[in-house]
């Protein structure tokens, strides 16, 4: 079916289901600390305004981080399911790293968020604002411990390999490898970007609709601010993330380059764009701009960039694809640092919330960190093919042994299942955020009980509004 094999039909579907799962874990890291500032402003200020947009984005959190746990949930059983040579090979290393978050992360965050959705008016504010802050951590926790296991796989250090097993041999070796500082600050830097863009372009839509309140000013600003100062300071930990790609896998970084040979005694180029050829091994209509590649990935106008021809044919990723993965999240970035920026200009002149060419701007740039994570992962992964962990197993080695039929009636079931189950959640998201902030949330006094508001008795009972359209149906 499909007309692929069973061993890119696992590929698919682990792409597929950790697209879909990226996204929650993504928004939820930014949202918590997000949450965090707001309820500290709040008891600082006393500004209702705070007060009121906590209680509105711990609503999309709550919805939000329970779509993330089942997707993850999903993911973890397909290490056994679809990649039991992996698991084999690498569990006693990878087992313990994502044992280890939900140790300290998972039960950090399950312990004190019942008490930051629904103890508002239930427990003191400062014990409040300890939860939401305790919770905000556990996301970073988490993302320490999944970026340590990636990590791993992509530089591995620190072990044994006995009777063709892996052996942990040094776990502070193992967890601090020597891509994981550079992962770790990328993809967390990653995260607060895409969440404040998801909150800026919120607040962009609803002064659209002329729907102008100081909270949703408040909601614009802050996220603007986080823009002009965190964009350029990822850029910066990009550039020195690829460095180390370049140190310790230099094939993902020619495929991402498209760079296929290395003329003696020229510099590397910089091609814009192309369309590499992994048949033809060559990038056509390639659009170069000369020595800028050497200067960019070597900081030197003299070095030459390994070159896809140098490795064998079995050990280059795909560059058709890596290239233009690459370019999605730079250009992405590129635009974040120029919106920052515009937002700063606008800012001085007293025209932030009133230019509207500005605010369809901010909009459509709302999906630009979502899109720009997918497209970093799909870099990041896909470039370290043909490894599974880099240089030491081969992806097709660690495959199950599921057939054709098998796998692409599981796909399949995916696609339905996944569409229909998380399509519906982020309708119920999009419609939780057309609704915005609304003024004295969090004034009752409502202490629960059964039928009550504050009842957690449904999993999305963190949102409990009843959303209706425009007309008020």
């Amino acid at each position: 079916m499909f007309g692929v094999d069973a061993f890119h039909l696992a590929r698919i579907q682990f792409a597929f289901t950790v697209s879909f799962h990226i996204i929650f874990p993504a928004i939820t890291i930014g949202l918590a600390s997000f949450l965090a500032v707001l309820e500290g402003l709040w008891l600082k200020t006393h500004n209702r305004d705070y007060r009121d947009l906590y209680h509105f984005w711990s609503k999309i959190f709550a919805v939000n981080f329970g779509m993330g746990v089942v997707s993850g949930l999903v993911m973890a059983y397909q290490f056994g399911t679809n990649w039991s040579g992996f698991s084999q090979f690498a569990g006693s290393i990878t087992g313990p790293l994502l044992t280890y978050e939900v140790l300290t992360a998972f039960f950090l965050e399950a312990g004190f968020l019942g008490v930051m959705l629904f103890g508002w008016n239930r427990v003191g504010p400062g014990l409040h604002f300890f939860a939401t802050c305790m919770v905000a951590l556990g996301t970073l926790i988490s993302t320490f411990w999944i970026l340590a296991s990636n990590s791993w796989m992509q530089t591995p250090q620190g072990f044994a390999i006995e009777n063709g097993i892996v052996v942990p041999v040094d776990w502070f070796k193992i967890v601090f490898n020597p891509s994981f500082p550079y992962r770790l600050l990328h993809m967390s830097t990653a995260a607060f970007l895409a969440s404040a863009f998801f909150v800026g372009a919120s607040a962009a839509w609803h002064l659209l609709r002329k729907n102008d309140t100081p909270a949703i000013r408040k909601m614009l600003s802050m996220a603007l601010w986080m823009a002009l100062i965190v964009a350029p300071i990822q850029a910066m930990l990009g550039d020195a993330h690829g460095l180390n790609t370049l140190k310790h896998q230099p094939a993902k970084i020619a495929a991402m380059e498209g760079h296929w040979e290395n003329p003696p005694g020229e510099a590397t180029p910089l091609i814009l764009f192309g369309l590499p050829d992994m048949e033809q091994e060559k990038t056509r209509y390639a659009l170069e701009i000369p020595y800028l590649g050497s200067l960019i990935l070597t900081h030197s106008l003299d070095k030459q960039v390994p070159a896809l021809k140098s490795f064998p044919k079995e050990d280059r990723p795909n560059s058709t694809i890596i290239f233009w993965s690459f370019r999605i999240m730079a250009g992405l970035g590129m635009l974040m640092v120029l919106l920052g920026v515009v937002s700063l200009w606008l800012r001085i002149r007293g025209r932030l919330y009133s230019s509207r060419p500005f605010l369809w701007f901010a909009l459509l740039m709302g999906p630009s960190g979502l899109i720009a994570i997918l497209a970093g992962w799909f870099t990041t992964e896909i470039g370290r093919q043909p490894w599974v962990v880099y240089g030491l197993m081969r992806t097709r080695d660690a495959v199950s042994a599921h057939g054709d039929l098998h796998m692409s009636l599981s796909l399949l079931a995916f696609i339905l299942v996944y569409s229909s189950v998380f399509g519906v959640g982020y309708i119920y998201l999009f419609n939780l955020i057309k609704k915005g902030p609304q003024q004295g949330e969090g004034d009752g006094t409502d202490h629960g009980g059964p039928g009550t508001t504050h009842t957690p008795a449904r999993p999305l009972s963190a949102a409990k509004e009843k959303l209706t359209n425009e007309e008020g149906r």
